[in-house]
């Protein structure tokens, strides 16, 4: 018993020095033996102290905590920019090379923490979009599908989306274009409108009605401003 716990204890390296890097203070260099070693996030190195004695198991270990930090704390800055799908954290992560079993374990962390749910962000990317980006159902459908959002969470964030809420949504875009149109002839108006609508994804039925409108509610008030003021 004796010479395999000695066994044991020749195999562990003895922590020497704990030294937070200077390009990132929130990683930890391991110096074993006098040697550097590797590098952990300060969180996985918390309970490091010096003199403390590391198996190869033990080892091991830290380095898979320290994967998972990393990646969990990648994604956390990823979604500190704007919320994000799971299937665009999952992208994220694996254009670092991380480990599909750490990513798996990252996103679960993740939902238990409430900062991924994708019902949530395909309700969020409706909102937003029709709020800032008018668009139809389709073309939004299209985003969220790109996005890695299932069926089941498109089709509920959509329910809020009437097809008369669609014909407001391409009015809507129609009117920011057509001050940028309103110096051009009705012909060439309704060419260039048409085929900015249908880049949204507005159907032609959709579209037709809202040309005509922007034309009479849009255009043509400001071309008779415009001439009244000539006139003055």
């Amino acid at each position: 018993m004796s010479g395999q716990a000695s066994t044991k204890r020749n195999n562990a390296q003895r922590i020497t020095a704990l030294k937070a890097q200077q390009r990132n203070p929130q990683r930890i260099n391991i110096f074993l033996d006098d040697e550097f070693a590797f590098g952990l996030s300060r969180i996985t190195a918390a309970w490091l102290h010096v003199g403390q004695e590391l198996s190869e198991e033990k080892i091991a270990q830290l380095k898979a905590e320290d994967e998972g930090e990393v990646a969990y704390q990648r994604a956390v800055r990823l979604l500190e920019r704007r919320p994000r799908s799971e299937t665009e954290i999952r992208r994220s992560l694996q254009s670092h090379h991380t480990r599909e079993e750490v990513i798996d374990e990252t996103l679960k962390r993740l939902r238990r923490s409430g900062l991924v749910n994708d019902a949530q962000f395909a309700n969020l990317w409706v909102e937003n979009q029709t709020e800032f980006r008018p668009r139809s159902r389709r073309a939004l459908a299209y985003e969220m599908r790109q996005r890695g959002l299932s069926n089941t969470a498109i089709d509920q964030a959509l329910e809020q989306i009437s097809p008369e809420d669609e014909q407001e949504l391409a009015y809507q875009a129609a009117c920011k274009q057509a001050r940028k149109l309103k110096n051009l002839e009705w012909a060439e108006y309704r060419q260039k409108m048409a085929g900015f609508l249908a880049r949204r994804g507005f159907s032609y039925e959709t579209i037709a009605p809202v040309i005509q409108r922007t034309w009479r509610e849009v255009v043509e008030p400001d071309s008779r401003k415009e001439a009244d003021s000539s006139t003055e």
